[in-house]
């Protein structure tokens, strides 16, 4: 099964942004382990931040890319992550 262009060119777009948004997230991450936020809500807080950037990032190229199945895929990802974090953050007591 060969990919369209149109899935190259939205793989290329992930591939040199997604690492960026990791590597914030991360940081944030390290910073409220380091600050001794207990690790359930800090894994929330980097779920959701992680998420809501992913979600930024899809929103940027909504236009673009929303008919293609990958875009959904990614968008669905995205969804997960900051519902799992919302969830985390609300059972966290």
């Amino acid at each position: 099964m060969a990919m369209d262009e149109e899935e190259k060119v939205f793989l290329r777009y992930l591939m040199f942004t997604v690492p960026h948004a990791t590597v914030l997230a991360g940081a944030l991450l390290g910073v409220l382990l380091v600050l001794k936020v207990r690790p359930e809500v800090a894994a929330g807080i980097f779920s959701l931040v992680y998420g809501t950037i992913l979600m930024i990032l899809a929103a940027v190229v909504k236009d673009h890319f929303s008919k293609s199945p990958l875009y959904k895929i990614f968008l669905s990802i995205t969804l997960f992550l900051v519902g799992g974090g919302v969830l985390i953050l609300l059972n966290v007591r």
